[in-house]
């Protein structure tokens, strides 16, 4: 892989793998809708020589065409907002996937565990059952059946599963991320769901790092991929850390049903999240065996690390 465009460059998975692809010395074309977003990122990663930035629309194929003409490998990380997954998901894909199909190009595509449903074994391998309970979960489920569908034969897809995943660029992107900005900055902080359960965490640079070597085989083409995590880790040991390396404390308050249902009423998107708190409290565990047994072993930053640098850096902004 010489050439690559992420799409939705300035997000949180788009910034950790625009950054890791620099980092490789990959010709890489950062594309977002935001001018300013878009600079702000040229000035993190010390504007290379190899960082393109192309303003465009994900959900316009022919702006997707245009910037990816001459690259190797397309990275979807693009998302829309929570509470309009189901509407917005699925037309975002197939503008993405109409644009890979023109041009015949390989293409990434971060997703979530959510299609997976409520955990069936121990360990959940690719294989799992999809038997999603949830509407976000049979959004995400019909949005893979379509990225797999027949009406597409000459892109190239992979699907790459994330867990909740934290580090510098998460920031509001995830579950996590709001909290842990909260906590660097000296605020009181909300932490969703269970505090004494210990799930899976991913550090985005470690996922970045995984996604891009998937991206550079042939042969991982056409599947679902694990990302998997360090290992598991409570909500109370993240806090921990994190006002550690903060050197604050200030209250951290966990919101379950009753406190995300309050605090919909005036962000709606708190609502939105009640139906996946299953996950806090029944958590999944991605199996790591194919991707030690095909690609090697996973990249796994501790959680004291991890946490630690991820703190450190939102308090350099």
């Amino acid at each position: 892989m010489k050439r690559a465009i992420v799409i939705g460059a300035t997000g949180g998975t788009g910034e950790a793998i625009t950054r890791e692809l620099v980092k490789q010395g990959i010709h890489t074309v950062a594309l977002g809708r935001s001018r300013s977003k878009l600079e702000q990122l040229g000035r993190k990663l010390g504007s290379p020589a190899c960082l393109e930035m192309v303003l465009g629309d994900a959900m316009h194929p022919d702006d997707l065409i245009e910037a990816a003409r001459d690259v190797d490998v397309m990275f979807h990380c693009a998302n829309v907002p929570y509470q309009d997954m189901e509407t917005r998901l699925i037309p975002l894909g197939e503008s993405v996937m109409k644009a890979a199909e023109d041009l015949g190009k390989k293409l990434v595509v971060i997703d979530g565990i959510y299609p997976y449903g409520r955990r069936q074994m121990d360990e959940v391998t690719e294989e799992h059952p999809k038997q999603p309970h949830t509407r976000k979960g049979k959004t995400r489920l019909a949005y893979e059946q379509m990225l797999f569908s027949d009406r597409w034969s000459r892109a190239q897809v992979m699907i790459v599963r994330l867990p909740d995943y934290y580090g510098p660029s998460a920031n509001e992107a995830s579950y996590l991320g709001s909290t842990l900005e909260a906590i660097a900055k000296g605020k009181m902080a909300f932490f969703i769901g269970n505090m004494k359960v210990a799930r899976e965490y991913v550090y985005l640079p470690d996922a970045a790092d995984m996604v891009v070597k998937l991206a550079g085989r042939d042969s991982a083409y056409g599947q679902n991929w694990n990302i998997p995590g360090t290992g598991l880790i409570s909500g109370q040991n993240i806090v921990r850390i994190a006002q550690k390396a903060a050197g604050r404390r200030k209250p951290v308050i966990a919101l379950g049903k009753v406190g995300l249902s309050l605090l919909g009423l005036g962000v709606p998107v708190m609502k939105e999240i009640v139906e996946m708190l299953y996950l806090t409290e029944e958590p999944l565990i991605l199996s790591r065996r194919k991707y030690e047994e095909q690609i090697g072993p996973i990249t796994a930053t501790s959680f004291e690390e991890g946490i630690t640098k991820t703190i450190q850096a939102i308090q350099e902004i």
